[in-house]
């Protein structure tokens, strides 16, 4: 995770370094990313092609590690070149006698520590939650009467179970959402990329965490409450574009989501810790811009390459 590795940098004595380190720390693969790359690794290789003896699948993952070390290193050295001090840069480390530790005051750090993330950081996290659900889960109330009619329809025309019909009502509720609709607004902006607007709501809905796209997709391709990231992936491999007919996770937009995911700053606890390190809401809107853009570009270079 990003955020006690930023919570960390306090370490760093100099302003550029520290600076430069908390900008870039969000670029490295955290556990967050895991889930979307276990369901969307499977669309780019077959389980079943290996690399010598290597299983190509896991090499696709370890890429993508790779990938977010480099980009880390060659993003600290632009910063390095932009970010203008006068201070000079020295490294020196005393190690300290090794004792046993006070439990007690182990346990008033950590308490503050705590503290500290869950009153400053977990405000903002709790006010742009609330947003996201109220987004995801109402909408222009005759476009979300209707969703509720055709899918009462639909599912006596074709004997669903209850079940069924709530996971059928779950999605259909969603694209009638206020959030359907912002995918919808941002499909256009989107579609080079390889996305639909399906996609575009997990895009907003997982600015809360990147993990919160499986939770998503879950929801738009009515598994309902499903967490299993095997019964997503079959759901969105046989998902057709309507327009050409054709499946809308091919190879070429799973990388290109891969691509995203792997770049884009989708977490807003580690936009809350920013701001707290740097006590301005300056450097977390330049860290949300320029990853958003490295996200979009390299998300756009791969689809157009491969698609």
């Amino acid at each position: 995770c990003a955020i006690p590795a930023i919570m960390s940098t306090r370490t760093i004595s100099n302003w550029k370094e520290r600076l430069t380190t908390i900008m870039v720390t969000p670029l490295i693969s955290c556990s967050a990313r895991i889930p979307v790359y276990i369901v969307l690794v499977g669309f780019v290789v077959p389980a079943d092609q290996k690399w010598g003896f290597f299983n190509l699948q896991g090499l696709v993952f370890f890429g993508l590690y790779v990938l977010s070390i480099i980009s880390a290193l060659v993003s600290a050295w632009v910063f390095k070149k932009v970010l203008k001090t006068g201070e000079k840069s020295m490294l020196m480390i005393e190690l300290p006698l090794y004792k046993k530790p006070i439990w007690k005051n182990v346990m008033i750090n950590l308490r503050e520590k705590l503290w500290a993330f869950v009153w400053e950081a977990g405000k903002v996290i709790f006010f742009i939650s609330i947003i996201l659900w109220f987004l995801a889960s109402y909408g222009p109330k005759e476009q979300m009467k209707q969703a509720e009619v055709e899918t009462e329809i639909y599912a006596l025309t074709n004997n669903f179970t209850p079940e069924q019909t709530q996971d059928l009502l779950a999605a259909r509720k969603i694209e009638a959402s206020y959030a359907g609709h912002m995918g919808k607004f941002i499909e256009p902006v989107i579609k080079p990329l390889g996305f639909d607007w399906k996609i575009g709501i997990a895009l907003i809905t997982s600015f809360a965490a990147r993990e919160v796209f499986v939770g998503t997709m879950a929801t738009i391709y009515a598994i309902g409450s499903s967490d299993d990231e095997g019964t997503i992936r079959e759901r969105m491999g046989k998902e057709i574009n309507q327009e050409t007919g054709e499946k809308v996770y091919t190879p070429a937009v799973a990388m290109s989501l891969l691509v995203f995911y792997l770049f884009a700053m989708q977490c807003m606890s580690t936009l809350a810790i920013t701001k707290r390190e740097t006590n301005t809401w300056k450097w977390p809107m330049i860290q949300f811009v320029y990853m958003t853009a490295l996200a979009y570009l390299g998300s756009l270079f791969v689809f157009q390459v491969f698609g």
